[in-house]
Formats: structure tokens, sequence, C-alpha cells
């Protein structure tokens, strides 16, 4: 066992995680674990872009109106205030550390996704705007020298001492166990993708963040929102590929299998209605066609302008014998984003003291029930910066150190595929987009068998990460069995109407009740 101190400790390095990480280089020593490289996060697949009130036709009154539009009227209102005027200030300064948005001549290059009423989502070369965001905030980090990075280190739990104030956490790295000692600790984890047996997220997306929190007596805010794509490739032998929602507000659109659009019948947007409805019109239509997925149809466009505008999922659907410019793409929805997470105010505290945390994992309420498509990345930003700002103050903090007594009886999961398998495909078929208190419960029995198999102390990282999966999907599940009544991503074919859904439900765990619950009345 080694002990590692250090002032600041920051768990994810995706974009929430990396900005957090640069503005607390001017305050102490700072440590950012990461499971795999840095590079490795839901940041680095963001195909879209991000949305930001920069150009002549836009306002930040307008960018927050549609906000608060797409997410079904849960929005915290402070909170998207904090991200739309702050916005801009953010992608300004990125631009200045070197960041290449694609522009027309010299101005900046915007177009139009789902849900919003204007041009205001960048892009950086055609699709890949994640990545750049990505590789420009890795450079900023990689010039402080008092920035370290802990890479391959799979965190086990937060650190608490006897007064509940996180003191740092619990780390597995090269079958080592490191407790790393810290004044503040920011969470940047990312999302519960991972929970689906269909998703668009990448292997690291195991909902660990929310998981260590909640067992660290965090209060966790709106689980039950879960957004699903609408449009990631389905193919045999194919990856699920996410097929930016930017190729929608070009003026791609949706067909079923034969060859009919459909979604005029579902919505007056059409193809740019929010993202739950054009899933649960897209599940509609397969269920109705008895088919396994619609299409996404760019053929009617100019093949040349394809190609650059979306070069990277050009050449990704050319390996599986699609061309873009020509063939009709099979598409289905795919587990994406998750709205809810760690309960903070829009400066990263939680509900443990020194403790923060930022982007995906946190729930500032900014999103409510369905994420504006684009404002993820923006979310990071803003708040990720804001989290920083706020566990600068614990610079004054006593850096201390507990003696720590590890369990001595450490197991593996037996039957880990299997296991996983199970819970995913249980979570995408009963926990999905359309629910009900069927499917729900029956998710419930299968989650409390599951229990069985995730009890006890571990230390390799598939079973850490299983159970961390199991007590997030829980929690959701939980959390959407309450939810009697239908709003933005959660829909319930038992409770459709929207009526009595004003309100966010908040839990926490309690060693002898299990999990509490507790509602917030909007307004």
């Amino acid at each position: 066992m080694e002990t590692i101190k250090t002032d600041f400790l920051i768990i994810g390095s995706g974009v929430a995680g990396l900005r957090a990480a640069i503005e607390l280089a001017s305050y102490g020593e700072v440590l950012v674990v990461t499971k795999e490289v840095l590079e490795e996060s839901s940041t680095e697949y963001a195909q879209g872009g991000v949305a930001v009130a920069l150009s002549d036709e836009d306002e930040v009154g307008i960018h927050f109106e549609d906000t608060i539009r797409a997410g079904d009227g849960l929005c915290r209102e402070d909170a998207v205030r904090v991200l739309v005027e702050e916005g801009p200030d953010r992608i300004l300064e990125l631009i200045k550390w070197g960041a290449e948005f694609d522009r027309i001549d010299s101005k900046l290059d915007f177009t139009l996704e789902a849900a919003h009423s204007r041009k205001r989502v960048l892009h950086a070369h055609g699709d890949s705007t994640g990545k750049e965001i990505e590789r420009v905030l890795i450079n900023k980090v990689m010039s402080y020298n008092n920035i370290k990075r802990f890479p391959y280190s799979m965190t086990i739990d937060l650190i608490v001492n006897d007064e509940g104030r996180c003191i740092g956490a619990k780390c597995l790295k090269d079958n080592e166990i490191h407790y790393i000692f810290a004044r503040a600790t920011v969470l940047a984890t990312g999302g519960a993708g991972q929970l689906f047996s269909r998703t668009t997220n990448p292997s690291v997306t195991t909902s660990d963040g929310m998981a260590m929190a909640f067992r660290a007596g965090a209060v966790l805010e709106d689980m039950e929102f879960v957004q699903f794509h609408p449009t990631v490739l389905y193919a045999p032998n194919a990856p699920q590929f996410l097929l930016s929602e930017a190729m929608r507000g070009e003026g791609g659109v949706l067909r079923n299998i034969y060859g009919e659009r459909f979604m005029e019948r579902y919505h007056p947007q059409a193809e740019l209605a929010p993202r739950d409805v054009v899933s649960r019109a897209i599940i509609s239509e397969m269920v109705r066609t008895k088919s396994t997925h619609v299409y996404l149809d760019l053929t009617h466009l100019d093949s040349d302008f394809i190609k650059k505008r979306f070069p990277r999922i050009y050449r990704t659907c050319l390996i599986y014998d699609i061309d873009i410019t020509r063939d009709r793409v099979p598409v289905s929805p795919a587990a994406h984003y998750t709205m809810g997470g760690i309960k903070t105010d829009i400066n990263g505290k939680t509900s443990v003291p020194g403790l923060f945390a930022a982007g995906e994992v946190a729930c500032t309420g900014v999103h409510g029930a369905n994420r504006l498509a684009s404002n993820s990345l923006l979310e990071g930003l803003v708040f990720g910066k804001r989290a920083g700002e706020s566990a600068s103050i614990c610079i004054d903090e006593e850096l201390e150190l507990l003696q720590v007594k590890d369990e001595e009886n450490h197991i593996t999961v037996d039957n880990y595929s299997e296991i996983r398998t199970r819970l995913r495909r249980v979570m995408w078929e009963r926990v999905g987009i359309i629910r009900c208190n069927e499917s729900l419960s029956l998710a419930r029995d299968e989650l409390k068998s599951i229990g069985e198999a995730v009890r006890g102390s571990f230390l390799d990282r598939r079973s850490l990460e299983l159970k961390n999966m199991h007590q997030t999907a829980t929690v959701i599940t939980e959390t959407a069995i309450r939810r009697r009544c239908s709003i933005g991503a959660h829909y319930r074919s038992d409770y459709p109407s929207r009526e009595g859904c004003m309100y966010h439900i908040q839990c926490k765990t309690d060693e002898k009740e299990g999990i509490l619950f507790t509602t917030e009345r909007v307004g």
C-alpha cells in the first residue's frame, strides 16, 4: 500500500475534469486520476459540436429559452443561466488556447441541431469536436508542471473521515492499493451509458463516480432521466457508433423500412424534434413495422458536402460497407447521456464537504428532464471551471491523513461476463426508452438477484465496475418506479400524462433504511 499526498485530486479526464485541473493549477499541486489514458473519455467521442450563443443571429437569452424548453420544465434556471452566460467566454478561451473550430472564410461556422431555434453549434474537423476540445485541454494541462497524471488507475472508493468530510480516494494501480489524500476532491468520471446493452458511450463509463459518491453519503438527483440518442449505427458486426444529430440538422431524414418518412406524424418539428421524442418515435415505428431499425437518409444531399462535413462518420461507415452519400444508413436508438447524477450547486459543491463534481457525473439541474443537443461539452467547460474555483478555497484546509484499515478478504465476481450482460440487458429492455410498472418491477427483481453476486470487497477492475453499475442501475430503477408520470426522457406507458410531474427526486444511502428518497417541487 502506498500513500500519496496532493492538494487537489481530480478523478476523470474528460472536458470537466481537465478544465477543473487547469483552474486549480494556480492554487497548488493537482493529481488527475483516470482509468485509462488521459484521452479516453466520452469527450473524445463527442461528434456533433458545442452549442454557444456567439453568432450574429443568436442571443444568450434565446439559448436559455431553448435549453429550458428541451428540459421540459425541470431545468434549474440558475444553472441554465450560468451555462449560457459563461459559455461564450469558455469557448473564446479555448480558441485562444489553440482550438480550431471549423470556419467559412474567417468566420466561425455554426450549424443547426434538433430543438435549437438558431444555428449555434460549433464543430471541429467536421464531426470531431470533442476530440479537438480534448486535444486543446490536454495540451494546456501538460503545460503545468504541478498537474500530475495517474493513468490506468481504478478508483475503489472515496475516503471520508469521521466528520463526514471527503479527504481523498482509495485507488488500484498495477495491482497495488494507493491511498491518495487531498484537501479537495473533484469527481468528473462521466455518465452511466454502459449500464445499457446499447450505448454510444466508451467502455469506461460505468457510473463509478455516481456510485462512489453515493456510498460516501452524497445525494443523487433525477437519476431516472437517461437520454437515448435516436440515431446509432445498427449493422452486423458494427460498433454502436453514434451518427451525429448534426446529420439531421443538415437535412438528413428518417425513413422506416418501407422507405416512408414518418417523423411528421409524431412531432411538428419532424427530424428536429427533441431527442426523447425522436427516440420514442423510432421505437414506435420499429414496433409498427416489425423491424429492428429505421434508416437515416442523406442521399438527397450533395455528396461532397457530406464527406467534408462528416468525414469521421463517412470513413467509419465505409468500413461496414455503407456509403452515407449513396446508402440509407440503418439506425436505432442507444443510451447516450445521464441527465441525473451527484447533486451539486452551481459551483460544483456536493452534499459531502470536501467533495465536488462536474460534467455528466453531476446534476446541477442544467439539463432538466432532457438535455438540449450539444450542451454537454459546454457544461463540462463551464461547470468544470466553476468546480475548480470552488475547490480552490480548500487550499487552506489541513491535509488530513488517516490510517485506513483495508478489507482482508478480497474476492472476484464469478461469471463476470454473464452477469454484466444480464444487467445491461435488463436495463435496456426494462428500464429503457419506454417504461411501465410491470417492466420496472421485473427489473427491480432481477437487480436484487444480481446484487447477491456483487456483494463483498473487490480488488479487480471488472468486479469493481460491475459493483458500481449494479448500484447505479438500482437507483435509476427505483427512481423510475417512483416517478408515476411522463416527462422528458422518462416515459411511462402506464402513466403517459405530464400532469403532476414537476418535481425532482433526490436519494441518499442509509445504513439502516437502505435508500432514502425525497422530492422537491419545482417553483
